[in-house]
C-alpha cells in the first residue's frame, strides 16, 4: 500500500463516520483501535490482530460486541476482516485508505476483492407491538405498584424487636459515668 498520511486518513475516516448513521461509538472505538494497531505495524497492506489486544485498545469488554462490530465494519467496507479461527495466528485485517481526496485507492481496492459499491442493506429489528407485548407491559406496571404499596406498608409496621438502649444514649446521660 502507498504511504499513509496519519492526519489525512483520520480526517477522511471521521468525515465518513459523520455521514454514516449506522455507526455507534463502539464501532468508532474499534476502528480507532484497529487504526492504532495498523500504525504500530507501519501501515502494511495487511496485518494480524489478536482479539484481546483489539478489545483492549477499543475498550470493549464483551466478545459478542467485538465480533458484531468487527463484522459490521467489514460489511460496511471500512475494513476487510478475515477471521482465522486459530488463536495462535490471529485474524487478518486490511484497512482501506480514507486519506485520499478522490477515494481512488478505496475504489480500486473494493473492485479487486469483488465487493459492491452499493449501500449495504442492514435489517432494522424493531419490536412489533402485539397484544401479548402490550399485556406484558401492563403486568410490569401492576407489579411496580404492588412493590411500592408493600414498601409503604413495611414503613408503617412496628418493629418486632423492642428498642434496647444498651449504651444508655438518652438525653439525661451522665458523661462522667463510665460506659
Amino acid at each position: 500500500m502507498e504511504d499513509i498520511n496519519y492526519i489525512k486518513h483520520l480526517n477522511g475516516v471521521f468525515a465518513q463516520f459523520a455521514k454514516d448513521n449506522r455507526l455507534n461509538p463502539t464501532h468508532i472505538s474499534l476502528y480507532i483501535g484497529l487504526f492504532q494497531l495498523w500504525n504500530q505495524n507501519y501501515f502494511v497492506a495487511e496485518f494480524f490482530i489478536s482479539r484481546e489486544e483489539a478489545m483492549a485498545y477499543a475498550k470493549i469488554g464483551s466478545k459478542s460486541t467485538y465480533h458484531r462490530c468487527i463484522r459490521e465494519l467489514s460489511h460496511w467496507n471500512y475494513i476487510l476482516y478475515s477471521p482465522s479461527h486459530n488463536p495462535y495466528k490471529g485474524s487478518r485485517i486490511k484497512m482501506f485508505d480514507f486519506g485520499t481526496s478522490s477515494g481512488q485507492a478505496l475504489d480500486q481496492y473494493r473492485t479487486k476483492f469483488g465487493t459492491s459499491n452499493g449501500q449495504a442493506l442492514v435489517p432494522i429489528n424493531k419490536l412489533i407491538q402485539t397484544t401479548k407485548n402490550i399485556t406484558n407491559g401492563k403486568k410490569r406496571k401492576k407489579m411496580k405498584k404492588k412493590v411500592f404499596e408493600i414498601e409503604e406498608n413495611n414503613a408503617k409496621r412496628t418493629p418486632t424487636v423492642p428498642y434496647l438502649d444498651n449504651l444508655r444514649t438518652s438525653k439525661d446521660k451522665d458523661y462522667n459515668e463510665p460506659l
